[in-house]
This record gives structure tokens, C-alpha cells and sequence, in this order.
């Protein structure tokens, strides 16, 4: 990781949610746009690396039958926990991307906010890693900040484009806007064969 590990733990000594992730509507509108871009209704196994203090896990949870959330910070692990402790589908573990990574395969892979603190070559792998753990048709969603920030090492759009040169991946949608640029991509399809939600059900 770019970004040193005594920067994370630094910010969750001061405070439980030192990114006030549950209180801003910037993060609420960004969390409830990621969960609406979802291609499908369930999945049946997800991944959300770097998930901090669960706000979007509680989020991604009903769409899921099970969730496994992980972050690098111990304390940040307790306190998604605890909020997710009433949902019996999500696993919270201590893992330090990418140098750990689950076994897959999974359908469903949320990189949010993460991947601007690698360099490239850990950026590189992650989004390998990413791509590799889909099942056929799994969905990779990655969404991250637009603006200049210090310990930020690409900004969302630039982001955007490294997923999209991934081999084996295909986007299916892209959402803009100042602050933040969010895709969904899909594996294993070939071009104008994505299972959009209208084909799902018969209505293209």
C-alpha cells in the first residue's frame, strides 16, 4: 500500500468514524447510487475489501446472501462488527489487501474508496485479484473520489480506465460526477451480451 498503515490506524485512534461515513449525505447519496447500480436483484457471494466501518456493508447486505468485509485496521474491524452484528449473512474480517485475499469465487466485488491508496504495482493487483475471484457474469464495482487529495495516488476516473483495460471484464454502466466517478463491470461476456436487468427478465 502507498499510503502507510500508521496513516489508518492514526485516523481510527481519533475516532470510531474519523470520515463521518454514516453522517454525511455525500457518502450516504454515494452509498445508495452504489447500491442501485447494482446489475441484480441478489447475489450470492460478495466481497467488499477495505470496508471501514461497515456503512456500506449494511447496505450491500440485503442484496446478498453472503457478505465478506474486510479491512487492515483492527479497530475499524470491531466497529463494523458490531454494526453489522444483527446480520447473520456477513462475515467482518482483519485482512490487509493485496497481499491477503480470500478464496473465491464470488459474484460480487466492491472496491469503494480503496484503490487510490495503492501504487500502482498493489493497484495492479488488486484489480487482478479482483477480476480473477469473479465467477462467470460477477459483477465488479469500483467508485472513488474525483478531487486532489494528498495520500491519494489517482483519482476516480483514472481509476476508471485502468478497470476497463482489464482483460476478461466488460463495463455494463458508468456513473459520473464531480466528486466521484462509479462502474460496474461484468466477466466473461462478449460485446452486446451483458444480462442487464431488462434482459434478465424478459423485457429486451
Amino acid at each position: 500500500m502507498n499510503t502507510p498503515a500508521d496513516y489508518f490506524e492514526g485516523q481510527y485512534a481519533r475516532a470510531d468514524d474519523p470520515w463521518q461515513l454514516a453522517e454525511r449525505w455525500y457518502d450516504r447519496r454515494k452509498y445508495q447510487l452504489t447500491v442501485a447500480a447494482l446489475p441484480r436483484a441478489r447475489y450470492r457471494r460478495a466481497f467488499e475489501p477495505g470496508c471501514s466501518v461497515g456503512v456500506l456493508s449494511e447496505l450491500l447486505a440485503p442484496r446478498c446472501e453472503a457478505l465478506l468485509c474486510a479491512d487492515r485496521v483492527a479497530s475499524a474491524v470491531g466497529t463494523a462488527t458490531r454494526r453489522l452484528a444483527g446480520l447473520p449473512q456477513v462475515r467482518v474480517q482483519h485482512m490487509a489487501v493485496p497481499e491477503e485475499w480470500p478464496e473465491g469465487p464470488f459474484d460480487l466485488v466492491v472496491l469503494s474508496e480503496l484503490l487510490y491508496y495503492f501504487g500502482p504495482e498493489a493497484r495492479a493487483r488488486v484489480l487482478r485479484q479482483s477480476a480473477d475471484s469473479l465467477s462467470d457474469r460477477g459483477h465488479l464495482i469500483a467508485v472513488h473520489w474525483n478531487h486532489p487529495v494528498d495520500e491519494h495516488t489517482r483519482t476516480g476516473r483514472q481509476i476508471a480506465g485502468e478497470v476497463d483495460a482489464l482483460p476478461h471484464l466488460r463495463q455494463v454502466a458508468r456513473y459520473d460526477d464531480p466528486d466521484f466517478t462509479l462502474t460496474v463491470h461484468e466477466r466473461g461476456t462478449s460485446p452486446g451480451t451483458a444480462l442487464s436487468p431488462a434482459r434478465v427478465e424478459g423485457l429486451a
